[in-house]
């Protein structure tokens, strides 16, 4: 007799999800942020000091940048972590600012990047999703 072998499909916590999408999302940003590095002219514009959109560098530009990708970098701790009613409101507030920052980098950028933050959108979006489907 050949029988046929299943594989364990343990249902998947709500935190883990949202953990890996914010992971996810993190290693988009990521990669987009590397591949905009082969635009002509972006390096040189870098070490002239200018942060594209955002003008001429400044600390607290810096500061602004580095808390916006921090933020998300936490969230893939904090999701795992976090109580989850405090980690619902968090994921469905953090959900949508990043979605509306993704929608404003749209603005003005090269192709394969748009095409990078529309996964960016999905994954936010399914991040929004459990966030409100959370029991």
């Amino acid at each position: 007799m050949n029988a046929r072998k299943r594989l364990e499909d343990s249902p998947i916590p709500t935190r883990i999800k949202l953990s890996l999408l914010w992971a996810s999302l993190m290693s988009l940003y990521i990669y987009n942020d590397y591949f905009v590095l082969f635009v002509p002219g972006t390096i040189d514009g870098m070490a002239a000091g200018s942060m594209g959109p955002l003008g001429n560098y400044t600390d607290t530009k810096m500061i602004g940048v580095a808390l916006i990708l921090a933020i998300p970098a936490s969230m893939v701790f904090l999701s795992s972590i976090v109580a989850p009613r405090t980690s619902r409101i968090l994921n469905l507030t953090l959900g949508i600012v990043y979605a509306i920052i993704a929608l404003l980098t749209l603005i003005g950028s090269p192709i394969f990047y748009k095409m990078v933050v529309c996964f960016q959108l999905v994954a936010l979006a399914l991040i929004i999703k459990l966030a409100l489907r959370w029991t």
